[in-house]
């Protein structure tokens, strides 16, 4: 039973940016931005479980398949924009019914998505990174948590 949830955000560059003819990846491998990276580093030294949230596929767990490269992010219109309803589907079919507590490693404009998400009622969200003016700060902080083994 999965208590304590660390979701990350996905990031616009992916592997297939770099090697075209990569294929199908685990979710785990397809992201490659710094602040990716980071978020990925500390999720896995502070946390049992963590997924990643896409815009397109919506939570993804680390061995969750993405089928190849696309560009879709939340706050636009885009026509395969996951929808709040699909989101809510995915905690249940992925086992997170049970969480008390999400960590969201992104910026502002998660704070207008995971809450449509999980029931805010029943789960503890933070958002650690929410305060940063900017990536570089987002970076830095993640960066101190890491060096130091400190969590946010």
């Amino acid at each position: 039973m999965v208590k304590r949830l660390c979701i990350i955000p996905c990031g616009k560059k992916k592997i297939w940016d770099d090697d075209p003819e990569a294929g199908i990846m685990k979710a785990k491998h397809v992201y490659r931005s710094a602040l990716h990276r980071k978020c990925q580093a500390y999720a896995r030294m502070f946390f049992d479980h963590w997924a990643i949230l896409s815009a397109k596929y919506g939570l993804l767990l680390p061995d969750d398949i993405v089928p190849g490269n696309y560009d879709v992010s939340f706050g636009t219109n885009h026509s395969d924009l996951i929808s709040f309803q699909a989101l809510q589907r995915q905690v249940k079919e992925k086992g997170l019914l049970q969480v008390e507590q999400v960590v969201m490693l992104g910026g502002k404009k998660f704070t207008n998505v995971v809450p449509h998400i999980f029931d805010s009622n029943k789960v503890n969200i933070n958002y650690p990174l929410s305060d940063c003016k900017g990536i570089g700060y987002m970076l830095q902080k993640l960066d101190y948590a890491l060096k130091h083994r400190v969590e946010m």
